[in-house]
């Protein structure tokens, strides 16, 4: 099994690099205007970054400090050492910038489809808006803003909880997706039909592309209902199939990540309406256990009744998933399933588990019969 491990931190973005001032003949840090040129506005260093978008507008990105950048360090030291000594060594080391996390390519990715929505429509709010959000105290600002600057990314909205839960925010956030490391915070995220999903840090990491977003989803528990997950689960696979093959022209119920497949098609369509459908760089993938002639018409129906396109389809027929995502190469792909999201590590994806459905029962049942 793929060894996994979680940690913790938040960020921000400044504008504004430093002034320098040169000195004057005599010492002090006036100069002198004499015999200057026109003042040059552009000496003055200024970096002019775009305003974010408003939250109603945009499509919301809340990321967690712990899956943005790696905090292994700084969670031993909490866990062992306690809040005091923890704020003590992250102020101490507000200067050393966090290494890149498992969302980090993710959250890069948003950003290169955002430059390329802003060459099409320069006065357009529809946009990624990216929220990092923390647990942490105040104090460790300084140096999630040293990082997020570091790194070179656009995160103005910023979101310090103290130790207090996040999820109130993330409604007030307008929040279409939430990523973290912490599971009991996702599936609170997920009751108040936030979508959400855990992340997970992986020794092997598959090269992603730099250009292209690319998004993977399971079907059933994902972006569709638990109905005929449950049946499965239940009664097994022949019930299964004859229950999709009874019910192939009723729609499936919506899951917890239909909202943001729905939003990254609007933004699809954007670029779509500029002529630029071949060379969108948003790309969508549907990799789903079910066989696509006995079960897999219900899910297409499904997703052309709610006016969605998915990109790709791969209907495996309970074949492992990792090695075509390994093929696909998603920023990140969603699974109810621990199995699969494990399986989709060891092969180098980042896959991120949907605690949501039934199949949450049964792997809480296999972590007590193997006594995790």
């Amino acid at each position: 099994m793929v060894k996994m491990s979680l940690d913790a931190v938040q960020v921000m973005s400044g504008q504004v690099k430093e002034l320098k001032v040169s000195p004057s003949s005599n010492g002090d840090a006036r100069g002198s205007w004499e015999g200057k040129e026109e003042f040059d506005p552009s000496q003055l260093e200024l970096t002019a970054k775009p305003k974010p978008p408003k939250p109603e507008n945009a499509v919301t990105v809340a990321v967690s400090s712990r899956v943005l950048f790696r905090t292994e360090r700084e969670q031993k030291v909490f866990e062992q050492k306690g809040v005091e000594e923890y704020l003590r060594y992250q102020i101490e080391h507000e200067n050393e910038p966090f290494a890149p996390g498992p969302a980090f390519p993710f959250v890069k990715a948003l950003e290169a489809v955002n430059i390329r929505l802003r060459e099409l429509y320069p006065q357009s709010e529809e946009l990624f808006d990216i929220v990092l959000v923390t647990y942490n105290h105040a104090h460790v600002g300084i140096r999630l803003i040293n990082t997020i600057n570091h790194h070179n990314l656009f995160i103005e909205r910023f979101c310090m909880t103290g130790g207090s839960s996040p999820i109130g925010y993330l409604k007030a956030w307008q929040t279409n997706l939430y990523l973290s490391a912490d599971a009991e915070k996702v599936r609170e995220a997920l009751a108040e039909g936030i979508a959400a999903a855990t992340m997970f840090m992986t020794e092997k990491l598959t090269e992603v592309s730099q250009s292209q977003l690319r998004v993977a989803f399971d079907g059933d528990a994902v972006l569709f209902s638990d109905e005929s997950e449950r049946i499965f689960k239940t009664h097994g696979l022949d019930k299964f199939f004859e229950h999709e093959k009874e019910n192939e022209d009723t729609l499936l119920d919506h899951g917890p990540l239909k909202g943001f497949l729905e939003a990254l098609g609007k933004l699809q369509k954007k670029f779509y309406a500029k002529g630029q459908r071949l060379d969108c760089p948003i790309r969508t993938y549907l990799v789903t256990a079910r066989s696509a002639a006995s079960s897999g018409i219900r899910a297409l129906k499904t997703l052309r009744a709610w006016g969605l396109e998915i990109d790709e389809a791969m209907f495996l027929a309970g074949a492992p998933k990792g090695p075509m995502l390994e093929k696909i190469r998603p920023h990140i792909y969603f699974d109810d399933q621990m199995f699969h999201v494990e399986g989709a590590a060891e092969m180098g994806t980042v896959a991120a588990h949907v605690p949501y459905g039934i199949a949450q029962k049964y792997n809480s049942q296999q972590k007590m019969s193997s006594g995790k």
